[in-house]
């Protein structure tokens, strides 16, 4: 049985998909990318900024399941271009503890969606 995660606090879907899915005591977060919840606007121009963003979506996605990142066991990141690997990895680093932080691969790709730098995606456990 699945159970759809949606909140407003978190970018709507601009396709045919849910923020997250909750089956069992795992959830699946989608890609989360730098729109402002509030806004519908694109941050832009600073990738710290744009990781922020996506980091503080995925949070938004996680409280509303009742879970927080100390729940996180795998993390999807995907970016435009490696050579901003240290500024993103710094702050998405902030949201853990390095003791007990997620399994992750970050990987290079051509495009992302609306032509962002930067998706993360989650996977939780309860």
């Amino acid at each position: 049985m699945k159970k759809i995660i949606t909140t407003t606090n978190a970018p709507a879907p601009i396709g045919p998909y849910n923020q997250a899915v909750l089956t069992g005591n795992t959830l699946y977060i989608s890609g989360q990318i730098p729109i402002d919840p509030k806004t519908g606007n694109l941050i832009e121009g600073d990738i710290k900024a744009e990781t922020k963003q996506s980091m503080e979506n995925l949070k938004a996605i996680l409280t509303e399941a009742e879970m927080t990142f100390e729940n996180v066991v795998k993390s999807c990141i995907f970016v435009n271009d490696m050579h901003q690997f240290s500024e993103i990895n710094e702050v998405y680093g902030s949201y853990f503890n390095a003791d007990t932080a997620p399994a992750r691969e970050t990987v290079e790709v051509a495009n992302l969606p609306k032509f962002v730098n930067v998706e993360i995606s989650m996977i939780a456990v309860k």
